[in-house]
């Protein structure tokens, strides 16, 4: 079936038609617990790996996949079975665009699915209220937005299914946006920019991602000049043109479900589009309440644990996260979010 090759490794860059294409996860499960025969295969879906045989499952060559089926083998091991992984290219039986087609043939699978509910979304309920009805529809959109986005990401081979699916679910937008426009929260005037300038900003010790990208945004299109502190989170007093952000009784910070750069975002009168999608981006992230489920907010997610588990100190996570968001709004500018 298949012809094991070196040890798994780094990754090499696949340069001939002898070079190994596929991870290959072989293994066997013991049938007692039941649970862990139902665990593991879970773990392969959200993979996106395929069944090439009964019990050898398969993935693209990559350093991500590596890492992954080694997480199951220890699992499987650890539960009392056995198995290995190893680096392989198909030289009788299944051909490299079969097994393609394999993955493709999955995502359509799943991104038919994703259609069907767009279209059981839209489709109104008899014995609700219509705003009952649009309340549901814009629940199930966050749920079809993160499921595409989680589809997307295992979707190694672009499955034609992709692009009905993407419009399935622009149309539940779409139909969300007509039935109730959302009102512009009520708080406080904006206020004029050169009020904000020259001034000292203080935060919470141990910055986050509210934290992180409400500096940036000062520090970006509020004061280029502005000077950072951070300081305890209870009992500090400001000091004279010391404006405080995302803390206890802070002149900036959460209002309502709005997080700290939302608000720093419409009291400065900012309403540029790539902006305001990284304030839906870090609502998410920072509230946990999956509002706007933009695909983007797993990623950038990531990357400020990264960039937290990286590093203790603020100056050094700031300056991480500026060229981060630095970068990701020059994507949005481009991609006009």
């Amino acid at each position: 079936m298949a012809r094991a090759s070196r040890p798994v490794g780094k990754t090499r860059p696949v340069s001939d038609d002898t070079a190994p294409r596929w991870l290959l996860l072989i293994h066997q499960i013991p049938p007692q617990p039941n649970y862990l025969r139902v665990k593991i295969w879970r773990r392969l879906q959200r993979l996106g790996a395929i069944a090439v045989k009964n019990t050898v499952y398969a993935l693209p060559i990559g350093d991500q996949a590596t890492e992954d089926f080694q997480w199951i083998t220890q699992e499987i091991v650890k539960g009392g079975g056995d198995a290995s992984v190893c680096e392989a290219r198909f030289v009788n039986g299944l051909r490299d665009d079969q097994i393609e087609a394999l993955f493709n043939e999955e995502r359509d699978k799943d991104y038919a699915q994703i259609v069907a509910d767009a279209r059981q979304a839209l489709t109104p309920s008899r014995s609700t209220k219509a705003e009952e009805d649009t309340g549901a529809i814009k629940s199930e959109l966050v749920k079809l937005k993160r499921r595409l986005s989680e589809v997307v990401a295992v979707d190694f081979f672009g499955a034609p299914g992709r692009n009905a699916a993407q419009a399935a679910i622009a149309e539940v937008e779409r139909r969300a946006a007509e039935a109730q426009p959302v009102a512009k929260p009520v708080g406080p005037e904006p206020l004029q920019l050169d009020q904000l300038r020259g001034r000292t900003w203080v935060t919470r010790k141990g910055i986050h991602v509210d934290r992180i990208a409400s500096a940036w945004l000062i520090l970006r299109f509020v004061d280029p000049e502005a000077k950072l502190k951070f300081v305890a989170g209870k009992g500090y007093q400001p000091e004279p043109r010391e404006i405080r952000f995302d803390m206890f009784e802070a002149e900036f910070t959460h209002e309502g479900d709005r997080c700290t750069f939302e608000v720093l975002l419409d009291r400065s009168g900012l309403s540029d589009r790539a902006l305001c999608a990284i304030g839906e981006i870090v609502h998410d992230i920072d509230l946990k309440d999956s509002k706007f489920g933009r695909e983007e907010t797993a990623g950038i997610a990531g990357l400020i644990i990264g960039i937290a588990r990286s590093f203790a100190d603020d100056e050094s996570r700031l300056a991480r996260g500026r060229a981060l968001f630095d970068d990701f709004y020059a994507y949005l500018q481009r991609k006009k979010a």
